[in-house]
């Protein structure tokens, strides 16, 4: 069974840094991507970022970029996401998500598996 569990989500005041983290376990991904949304509250789920399992290719939203940057570790099957200068626009629910097939993608219908989440609170 498929499982992803992410941690390192927490209060941080504006500037700040936080860096998650999604362990995979369950499945040998050998292909696909994961990726990182996120939803604030009220709003719909977005995308964030992605990585590749094989190439390492990275994708970002326009609203992270620079700001935000992802790192794999295969042999752990861990996938981190390292935020700095954090804005009270960065709240929300954080989640990782599998894609077991395939390349970076945008559309969460693409993602196969998806974590609980973890809150990220980004006070002013």
């Amino acid at each position: 069974q498929v499982q992803l569990v992410e941690s390192g989500g927490g209060l941080v005041q504006a500037g700040g840094s936080l860096r998650l983290s999604c362990a995979a376990s369950g499945l040998a991904f050998k292909t696909g991507s994961m990726g990182w949304f996120r939803q604030a509250l009220g709003k719909e789920r977005e995308f964030v970022a992605a990585i590749m399992w094989s190439a390492g290719d990275t994708l970002y939203a326009d609203s992270v970029k620079g700001r935000f940057t992802l790192s794999k570790d295969n042999a752990k099957r861990t996938v981190d996401l390292q935020m700095n200068n954090l804005k009270p626009a960065d709240t929300a629910v954080y989640y990782c998500a599998a894609r077991y097939f395939g390349g970076n993608s945008i559309y969460q219908r693409n993602y196969d598996y998806w974590g609980q989440g973890t809150q990220v609170t980004v006070s002013s």
